[in-house]
C-alpha cells in the first residue's frame, strides 16, 4: 500500500519533541493563546519574512479575517480562481463580497493574469490568487495589476508554505495572506489551524482583535469578532515541524522530479515549473485523457490517487446564481483530466518506480 501522504513516518521523526511539548502544555494548563502560540507566531513570521503572523483556527478563517481587515465588504468584487478548494471563495462570500471567477493557465493551473485584467471593473476591490498545489502564481503580473488599479492583494497560501517568488516567501508579497495547517499540508498540525500574515501593523491589529471576539482587552469588545484562535497544542506540533519545513519541501521536490523524469514519453502532462517561483508540491498533479483508467489501475494496487478538484467552483451549486451560464473552458478541461499521485518526503525511489510502472502498464495495453 502506498498512501497519498505518510504522516506516520513524519510523526516518528518528531515524536519525542512533540510529546514532551504536549505534556508540558497539559501540565501547565495554559491552552489558549499561550507561550507556544506566541513563540510559533514569532518563528513563522521570521521564516516567512513578514512583520506579523497571527495564529487562527483554520486557513479559511485566515482568509476571512484578512479580507475584513483589508476593508473588503458587501458588494465588493474579488477576482479569484475557480480551480481551488471552496474555502477560497467561501471567505469572500462571508464578508458579503462577490467572488469573480476567471480562467486559469492550462499548464500551471494557477489564475491567469490576462483573465484577471479583463475582469477588472469599478467594483473590483481585491485579487485573491491561490498558489495552487504549491506552485506560486505569477505574482509579478498580479502585483502590477494591483498597483495599476489600486487593488488589495490577498494571497491564498493554504497549499504553499515554504514556496518562494524571487527569493520572497509566498505570504509576504501581498497586503495580507492566509495559510492552512490541515494535517496533510506541507506544514500540518494534528487538526485544524491557520495563520494570517501581513506587513501592516493596522491589518495585524485588526486580525488579532477579530480572532478573539473583537477584544484587545479582556471583557472589553470594540467590534463584533470571532472565536478563531490557534490552540496551544497545535502550536507545539507546528513549532516542531517548522524546524524541518525546508527539508520536507526538498523531499517533495525530489519525489516530483523523479516522477516527471520517469513519466517522460507517456501520453500525459506532468506538472510544469514555470519559473515564477519555487514549487513545493503540496500535490503532484497530472493531466491525462485516460485518467479514470489510470486511477483504477493504481487503486487496484492499493496506491493512493485523487482528483483535486472534479467540479470547479463556478459549476458548484453554491454559486449557481452568480455563475449561471458561465463557461471557463481551460478550467473545465483541466478539471476533467487532472489527477494527483502520492507525494510526501518519505516516498522512496522504489515506491515511485512502483507507481510509475502501474501507470505505464495502462498505456502498454
Amino acid at each position: 500500500m502506498i498512501p497519498m501522504v505518510n504522516l506516520k513516518a513524519q510523526y516518528a521523526e518528531i515524536k519525542d519533541e512533540v510529546e514532551r511539548g504536549l505534556a508540558e502544555v497539559i501540565e501547565n494548563c495554559s491552552f489558549i493563546l499561550g507561550a507556544n502560540v506566541q513563540a510559533f507566531e514569532r518563528e513563522a513570521a521570521d521564516y516567512l519574512g513578514v512583520k506579523h503572523a497571527i495564529g487562527v483556527a483554520s486557513g479559511t478563517d485566515a482568509l476571512h479575517l484578512a479580507l475584513i481587515a483589508e476593508g473588503i465588504t458587501a458588494g465588493d468584487e474579488v477576482i479569484t480562481t475557480p480551480f481551488t478548494f471552496i474555502a477560497t471563495a467561501e471567505a469572500i462570500k462571508y464578508v458579503g463580497a462577490i467572488p469573480v471567477f476567471v480562467d486559469i493557465d492550462p499548464r500551471t493551473f494557477n489564475i491567469c493574469p490576462k483573465a484577471i485584467a479583463a475582469a477588472i471593473t469599478p467594483k473590483t476591490k481585491a485579487i485573491m490568487p491561490v498558489h495552487l498545489f504549491g506552485q506560486p502564481a505569477n505574482m509579478t503580473a498580479i502585483l502590477a495589476l494591483c498597483e495599476q488599479h489600486n487593488l488589495k492583494l490577498i494571497e491564498d497560501c493554504c497549499q504553499s508554505f515554504g514556496a518562494t517568488v524571487n527569493g520572497k516567501q509566498t505570504g509576504s508579497i501581498g497586503h495580507a495572506a492566509g495559510f492552512s495547517f490541515f494535517p496533510s499540508k506541507n506544514l500540518g498540525a494534528f487538526g485544524d489551524g491557520g495563520l494570517a500574515t501581513t506587513n501592516s501593523d493596522e491589518t495585524a491589529a485588526k486580525i488579532r482583535q477579530l480572532r478573539n471576539h473583537g477584544s484587545d482587552v479582556r471583557y472589553y469588545h470594540d467590534v463584533i469578532g470571532y472565536n478563531s484562535r490557534l490552540d496551544e497544542m497545535q502550536a507545539v506540533v507546528l513549532r516542531a515541524k517548522l524546524k524541518h519545513i525546508d527539508e520536507y519541501n526538498q523531499g517533495r521536490r525530489r519525489v516530483a522530479h523523479l516522477y516527471s523524469e520517469l513519466l517522460v514519453g507517456l501520453p500525459l502532462e506532468t506538472p510544469l515549473e514555470d519559473g515564477c517561483g519555487e514549487h513545493v508540491y503540496h500535490q503532484y498533479t497530472l493531466l491525462c485523457d485516460r485518467r479514470d483508467e489510470v486511477m483504477q489501475a493504481l487503486q487496484a494496487k492499493q496506491i493512493g490517487c485523487a482528483v483535486y478538484y472534479p467540479v470547479p467552483l463556478h459549476q458548484q451549486n453554491a454559486f449557481k446564481e452568480e455563475c449561471a451560464g458561465m463557461t471557463l473552458p481551460v478550467t473545465e478541461s483541466v478539471a476533467a483530466r487532472c489527477f494527483s499521485l502520492p507525494i510526501c518526503p518519505y516516498l522512496t525511489d522504489d515506491e515511485i518506480h512502483v507507481v510509475v510502472n502501474v501507470i505505464k502498464s495502462v498505456f502498454s495495453n
